[in-house]
């Protein structure tokens, strides 16, 4: 399966709303657009051939949704929002030093994708086993948390499109064998947490998400 194939969005648009799909790299392209048809938010995912082969996305993203919904903690978190602390976004209820960033952190980036980080498996019910002291989470639950992860990267998008003034913000999800993660940073020149080739993560399955408002900035 190669990640240069198009995935199909697979999701009818709501009323106020323009969905463009375009294929690189395993990248979907979201065009989202308000009623007042003025603002506009792009939405783009891209992911390593492992998420792609247990997503199965390649056949849309209309099943790509978590079984009996989006989990409650994760719901919960969403609707927490995030705010700007001076140069950096945090979730409304983080107690990072943001006034100290990037502290000992290379950059700013660094410090957001620490400050917002948090492990899905604590708020997803998935089973997670203790062997030789270290947890093992099966290929299913796995498959789990990918897809809410996923779910929950379609909903914190919404927290992003409030920000005033507009940020382009990059949310990582990262599934393997002992936990799942999410993180997110605002993008910057000359930044980045994860590296540009998804397929170099060999032993997780990652998937990267870029909200971006549509003047570009």
């Amino acid at each position: 399966m190669s990640a240069s194939q198009l995935v199909n969005t697979g999701v009818s648009p709501q009323p106020d709303e323009q969905m463009l799909a375009q294929g690189s790299r395993s990248r979907v392209r979201i065009v989202r657009r308000h009623s007042t048809g003025i603002m506009g938010c792009v939405l783009s995912l891209r992911m390593n051939d492992a998420a792609v082969a247990t997503l199965g996305v390649l056949s849309g993203l209309v099943g790509v949704v978590p079984p009996g919904g989006l989990a409650a903690g994760l719901r919960e978190i969403a609707a927490g929002g995030i705010v700007r602390r001076g140069e950096v976004l945090t979730w409304a209820g983080s107690t990072g030093d943001a006034a100290g960033a990037p502290s000992f952190f290379g950059d700013l980036t660094a410090w957001e994708c620490s400050d917002s980080s948090f492990h899905l498996e604590d708020l997803v019910p998935v089973d997670v086993v203790i062997v030789d002291d270290a947890p093992v989470i099966s290929g299913e639950g796995q498959r789990i948390l990918l897809l809410h992860g996923v779910a929950f990267a379609l909903e914190f998008s919404q927290r992003v499109y409030g920000l005033n003034p507009p940020s382009s913000v990059r949310c990582i999800l990262g599934v393997n064998e002992t936990n799942a993660t999410f993180r997110f940073h605002q993008i910057r020149p000359g930044e980045s947490w994860n590296v540009p080739d998804l397929d170099n993560y060999r032993l997780e399955m990652l998937v990267v998400i870029d909200i971006e408002p549509a003047n570009g900035r």
